[in-house]
């Protein structure tokens, strides 16, 4: 393999380029497969957040009371339907690895877009982590309850979760979100199921909502409170923009994936919601951890308890492994650009997949499973996802000005801009503030974090980015350039 360094910079990084970066004289180009379609798009999108309704949502209970948590569900909704049609828009014309990150590079610059890898990779690592723990903690539950109790050591469970994703993935994308599409397929319909045997044309035969609906125990400050998790219903749907490189028709399967994906979202969510306050009093279903699975075994129907049980370890595998596929894809884009070290950006010769930023992530997420709580890492989560969602607000209102509509084509146009972008800041600056009120200090600490990341980047990494070499669509100069 020939060996070939940055041109144009004072240092250049002592490594060889994988083939998958770029073409050399004789030799083979390669590069991810281009195999996916709308379904698979969907798959992706609600398989990492489908979870988000097996658990972690009813936080959002205890911070504000059930109807508070309603609100922000709703709100929470209002916010990613802004994310899914702006992220539809540049997605299908940045058709590119790494999604937002991608978008952020030819958009904004170089310190945006690698904040944006970070906050990518973050937020779905932390999200894999949540999933990895609640595996643990549902089987454990399910094993005690099946009179096994202390027969179960949920750590290793959390361990094989996260290593037998990572394999899976490293093999392939096809047959991994092939497997996603099969497993949130039957997660959701564990809801329905659910959702029909509570009987909800026949208030009180099951459901007790007169009897456990309260009002607003904390006021209007618990609707401000509850947004925090109310964001975990939806969030990581902008995760279909990972595959954008992957899929055979962008303009075609991106939107049409990410938007059917998010109407799927808000109709489980709404009846989720509505089971689990019909069954369990909020004090307690603001604490759960598997709070569907809880309502399952309140029904006592030992059928439904198992169906129950298995949705959500569907919904914890799929969203698992749809995580490990985002985070490698955004890793691998930022080391193929040298964001990171390029050795990143190397594509398996044989499966085609970005093997090596899969497996560097596998270590991290087993450790933070192991040793942190569950609402922690949700909020570790949230935030990154915040952080991305306010930068993507800003890049469309950008790129309409710097692109606008006519000069380059677009597979999908999303409407009444701007005002999408101003709702999207708007939910986004409660929420900061929401997040604020609980988990202060885990704001600050990210916040400096992701200083001390952009520091470093200016001082030591962007040395060894090539700038030219990073924009890879072909559009015409932009307006006022």
């Amino acid at each position: 393999m020939n060996e070939m360094r940055a041109p144009n910079v004072g240092l250049s990084e002592p490594t060889t380029l994988h083939p998958s970066v770029r073409d050399t004289a004789g030799s083979k180009k390669i590069a991810l497969l281009r195999v996916l379609g709308p379904g698979h798009v969907w798959a992706l999108g609600v398989g990492i957040v489908l979870v988000g309704e097996f658990m972690g949502w009813n936080f959002a209970v205890g911070k504000g009371g059930p109807v508070a948590a309603l609100t922000a569900c709703w709100l929470a909704g209002i916010l990613y339907t802004c994310v899914a049609m702006i992220d539809s828009e540049i997605t299908s014309t940045v058709a590119a690895a790494g999604g937002q990150y991608a978008q952020a590079k030819h958009i904004i610059g170089p310190l945006a877009a690698f904040n944006v890898g970070l906050y990518l990779v973050m937020a779905y690592t932390m999200l894999e982590v949540s999933n990895a723990i609640v595996t643990g903690d549902l089987i454990e539950a399910f094993a005690t309850n099946a009179g096994l109790e202390g027969a179960v050591d949920k750590r290793a469970f959390m361990v094989l979760t996260v290593v037998g994703l990572a394999f899976l993935n490293y093999r392939g994308v096809l047959a991994t979100l092939t497997l996603n599409l099969v497993i949130t397929a039957a997660a959701f319909a564990a809801i329905v199921v659910l959702f029909v045997a509570a009987q909800p044309w026949a208030p009180g035969a099951v459901l007790k909502h007169g009897d456990l609906l309260g009002g607003l125990p904390y006021g209007s400050l618990g609707i401000l409170a509850a947004m925090h998790f109310g964001l975990w219903f939806y969030l990581g749907i902008e995760g279909t923009t990972q595959a954008a490189e992957e899929v055979r028709s962008p303009a075609r399967a991106l939107p049409l994936g990410t938007m059917a994906g998010m109407m799927t979202l808000l109709i489980a969510a709404t009846i989720t919601w509505y089971v689990c306050t019909g069954l369990m009093p909020w004090e307690y279903l603001g604490q759960a951890v598997t709070p569907l699975y809880d309502a399952a075994r309140l029904t006592g129907n030992r059928w439904l308890e198992t169906a129950l049980f298995l949705g959500t370890l569907f919904a914890t595998i799929a969203s698992a492994n749809g995580c490990i596929n985002d985070a490698s894809r955004a890793w691998f884009a930022m080391g193929r650009d040298r964001y990171m070290p390029v050795w990143f950006g190397a594509v398996h010769p044989t499966y085609r997949t970005p093997y090596r930023a899969i497996v560097f992530f596998a270590p991290i997420a087993i450790v933070f499973a192991v040793s942190t709580p569950l609402d922690q890492t949700i909020t570790l989560s949230i935030l990154s996802g915040l952080l991305g969602y306010t930068l993507m607000a800003l890049s469309i209102i950008v790129f309409r000005r710097k692109w606008p509509l006519g000069v380059i084509p677009r597979g999908y146009v999303h409407p009444l801009h701007p005002l999408p972008a101003l709702i999207l800041l708007t939910l986004c600056t409660t929420t900061y503030v929401a997040v604020f009120l609980g988990y202060g200090t885990q704001l600050m600490a990210m916040t400096a974090f992701y200083i001390f990341a952009s520091v470093w980047f200016v001082l030591h990494r962007y040395k060894y980015v090539r700038r030219g070499d990073q924009f890879t669509m072909p559009w015409p100069k932009p307006r006022g350039y």
